[in-house]
């Protein structure tokens, strides 16, 4: 059985970008990723309980904001580093949906809204990876009030239309039960999903080269993960 945890970005004017994924968690590792993870996190916040208080949210450590604000920046910049080598060092498979909003609005008279098709093709790429190994997932989201519903039914459709509507539409069927969806202070997975969503939205489309020092240190976290090979990115359109 595999664990799939997944978080999203929002797009905005100034970015139209959405991002949406996470990883893949192997459950007779999941024991031994939370207790590093816990470790990371008493190592920043001092505590390793479930609180918000003790949240890892990639937008506050980047910008010293929320339970990050007054933090030195060498320790925000840690935590990147930290999960990067957490993801690298247990080649923890790594999957990505990127669309482009203003295109896809373009592109199609009547196009799906973005969190829906992102759902939808981050599903299909965890059952690739479910394919590849012949085993079985569970999914995790954060929680979107506004999301939850029609998630839960669009992927209930999919299972019982047998495979995703699309012209190469697949088969959810190494997914089981439903998506579950649960808020991200609890559980560790699903933050370290918000940070890679996070460095992805941020450096994947980035049109210059960074120029200070946290910022460099965190864009080679993240093409740290990338180069272990364990990354897929889906573009889209």
């Amino acid at each position: 059985m595999h664990l799939c945890y997944f978080d999203e970005n929002k797009h905005s004017p100034d970015n139209p970008y959405f991002f949406i994924g996470g990883l893949l968690i192997p459950d007779s590792k999941a024991l031994e990723f939370e207790k590093t993870l816990a470790q990371i996190a008493f190592n920043f916040f001092g505590s390793s309980s479930l609180t918000v208080h003790n949240e890892f949210h990639g937008k506050e450590l980047f910008h010293g904001k929320g339970i990050a604000k007054g933090r030195k920046m060498e320790d925000r910049v840690q935590v990147f580093r930290d999960v990067a080598n957490f993801v690298t060092c247990n080649q923890i498979p790594v999957r990505l949906v990127c669309i482009n909003v203003d295109r896809h609005r373009s592109k199609y008279a009547y196009p799906m809204p973005a969190y829906r098709l992102g759902l939808m093709l981050i599903l299909e790429r965890y059952c690739e990876y479910l394919d590849k190994v012949d085993d079985l997932g569970l999914v995790f989201g954060d929680y979107e009030a506004d999301e939850v519903t029609s998630a839960v039914v669009d992927f209930s459709e999919y299972k019982s239309q047998g495979k995703t509507p699309m012209y190469s539409g697949r088969p959810l069927g190494r997914l089981l039960d439903t998506v579950y969806f649960t808020h991200s202070h609890h559980s560790r997975f699903l933050q370290v999903a918000d940070l890679l969503v996070y460095m992805a939205g941020r450096y994947e489309n980035m049109q210059s080269a960074p120029d200070k020092w946290h910022e460099k240190e965190v864009a080679a976290a993240w093409e740290k993960i990338k180069a272990s090979g364990n990354v897929y990115i889906q573009r889209w359109p």
